[in-house]
Parts: structure tokens; sequence; C-alpha cells
């Protein structure tokens, strides 16, 4: 069943995410996952494995870290690279130009950081289009700010490492983020800009007091803050308006539903019938209906055994969204390949569609996971 509607800028419905952070962890190590997960020496096989399953269109990043050693000084280079490879294999490519890695002078709270984030902006895509002038491109500005702001915030993950913080730095972040889109589509009005934030489901305690169920709704209205903002409803005075949300991606995985305070996790396939559980299709719906722009689920996957499960219980979720009539226009794999732990590099969460399989003479080779990809194709069937 062919689903796509024939406005979508995504050159396949299915996409691959390439794991691409280069943040700063916890105990404060620059990590760079795409070279850790090969994917920057495997360009070739990576993008020719995918097309066997109809993949086309990838969500890659171009390592604002990297790109920018100095102040104002770029080096696009290896993100050249990827893009040569990427046409040569008839792959379309969205860009992320911050994912959680920001250069090391930098951090949300620097005074500087919004006129640094704006001329990365503007040099990315006049590099971009030096390149390919008449290319659709896709850009995500910032990947998953209410993530990055309550980890860097909150739980001193990463940069500036701060607790109490997180309304702070999601403020600057959108300061920045907002300020970036102006920047890119004054250079190119066409350029379209897809967003990634998580979309979650927080609910009171079971027998819970009339508080709890006001502070759960109140917690659960606040994933929006971002996108609020983003559309001008929220801080007006940082220039959000709603020509700056085009195509609204979601991410969700098998912990995307808790009670209130991170007490417990719903599990993700109800088992037990919790009358709090939300189907994905219900919070789709209801991110759509807020916004009524394109939606996209960005991010989503499982590890280990319970891919296959996971999949078809995705796939089946979004069908409900498409028969609704809602414009839905693609599901990402993300991670497409597999990828370690950030915190720990030496741990893999086995949540790709190929598995890295590491050898006793210190290499690795890729091996394609075949229930997940019987799985894959099963769903394709259902959604193409």
């Amino acid at each position: 069943m062919h689903t796509s509607d024939d406005s979508s800028p995504f050159q396949s419905f299915w996409m691959g995410g390439y794991e691409c952070t280069d943040q700063l962890n916890t105990v404060g190590d620059r990590v760079d996952l795409i070279n850790t997960t090969h994917h920057l020496s495997r360009l070739n096989s990576d993008y020719n494995d995918i097309k066997d399953f109809g993949i086309t269109t990838v969500r890659e990043g171009i390592r604002w870290s990297y790109v920018e050693k100095q102040p104002y000084h770029y080096d696009f280079s290896v993100v050249k690279t990827m893009l040569v490879q990427g046409k040569a294999n008839g792959i379309q490519q969205i860009w992320d130009i911050c994912h959680f890695g920001y250069p090391d002078d930098l951090s949300p709270l620097h005074p500087h950081f919004t006129k640094r984030f704006v001329g990365v902006c503007g040099a990315f895509v006049e590099f971009y289009r030096a390149l390919y002038p008449t290319d659709t491109l896709i850009v995500t500005p910032i990947n998953e700010v209410s993530f990055i702001s309550w980890l860097g915030g909150e739980a001193a993950g990463t940069t500036p490492y701060c607790t109490g913080q997180g309304w702070t730095i999601k403020y600057a972040l959108m300061r920045a983020y907002i300020a970036g889109i102006k920047a890119m589509k004054e250079i190119d009005p066409g350029i379209r800009i897809l967003t990634t934030e998580p979309i979650v489901n927080i609910v009171p305690p079971l027998y819970a007091t009339q508080a709890e169920i006001e502070e759960a709704a109140r917690v659960h209205d606040e994933q929006y803050q971002a996108l609020d903002i983003l559309v001008g409803r929220i801080c007006p005075e940082l220039g959000g308006s709603p020509d700056m949300l085009d195509l609204m991606g979601v991410n969700f995985y098998y912990n995307n539903q808790w009670v209130v305070g991170f007490n417990e996790f719903l599990p993700w396939l109800n088992e037990e019938e919790d009358p709090r559980w939300r189907p994905l299709s219900k919070l789709l719906t209801e991110a759509y209906n807020r916004y009524n722009k394109p939606i996209v689920l960005t991010e989503t996957s499982h590890p280990k055994e319970d891919r296959p499960l996971w999949i078809d219980f995705i796939s089946k979720q979004c069908f409900k969204v498409l028969q609704q009539g809602v414009p839905f226009w693609g599901i990402c794999l993300y991670p497409i390949i597999d990828r370690p732990d950030w915190d720990n590099l030496t741990h893999w969460h086995q949540s790709g569609l190929w598995d890295e399989v590491h050898l006793e003479d210190g290499t690795s080779v890729r091996i394609l996971n075949e229930p997940y990809a019987k799985a894959l194709r099963n769903s394709q069937r259902l959604i193409y």
C-alpha cells in the first residue's frame, strides 16, 4: 500500500538515521559516534545496504564541534565527502546542524552562543548550495531541544553540566534555533525545517489525588514548550512564528511513557492494560492537532530481541494515523546501525537493523539482524 502524499519532500517513506552525536559525555569526554560506529569509513556500503530495504532517505549530522574548531572558521570537508557519497548512491540526506555537541569554547549559556550558531547555520547553507543549488534541503537546526535541555540543565549529563537550569538552557537553545532558521531562510527561502522532539506520555500515579492529576497534566504539556516557542505561542520576544515549523518530527522509544517524577515507566506493550497508557497513534494525533503540520516519526528503535515486536507495533500504530487522514510522511529507524552508549563506549545497544559484531582481532563487521529484517519487510507491506 502506497501511503506517502505527493507533496512529501522525502525520497522514501522508510528512513534510516545514523547516530552522529559529538557531545561531551557525563565525564567530560568528547564522543564522536559517526566514527565510533564506523559509519564514516563505511559510507558506501552502509548506503548500499539500506537500499535493499527501499530506504533512500537518511538523517545525518555535520558535527558542529568538528566543523568549527575556531570561531567562525568552518571546515566542511568531511561533510562534503558524505554529500558526494550520498549523491553517488542516490541517497537523500537530512542534516542536523547541532546533534547535542557544541564547539569546545561554547555552551548554550555563553553570550556568543546564538551568534555562533547563526554563523554555522548560514555557512552550511551557503556551502551546500554551492554544491547543489537546486536540491530540496531539509535541516534540523538542533536535535531534541527538550532532551538536551534536561540532560545538560537538570541531570548535569553534558555541557553545561547544570541542575535546576533546564528552562534557562531550553530558552537559550530556542533563541539560537529561531535565529538560525531566519539566517538559513534568508539565504535559501526554500529550505525545509524539520524538528525532532521527543513525544511522551506523562501520567499520574494510580489512585492519584486531584493535585497529582493536575501536576501530571502540566508536566505532560511541557513537552511542547520547544515547539510552542518555535511557532510563537510562548516567548514571542524570541521571534518564533508558525512559518518556522515546516515538518514536525517526533522521536518515540519504549520508555517514553512514565509516571510523573520518573517514579515508574509504563510497559510499552501494556500487557496489564494500564488505563493511563496511551497508544502511539493517539500521541501522534495529539501532536498533529496541536500544530497542524505534516508529521514524521524521526527516531524509533528497541534494543535486542524485542526489535521485531517493536517495529510491528510501530508500523501498526502509524498505519492507524494514516487511516485518519493525517499527513504522516515517514518512519526513521534510529539508529539504523548499532551504536554504543555515549557514556560507556564499550556497551553497544544492539538496537539497529545491523549489529556491530566485534571480532577477536579487534576489528568488527556489520551483521544484518534477520528477525528485525523480516519484521521490517512485513511492516513495509503494510505501509510503503
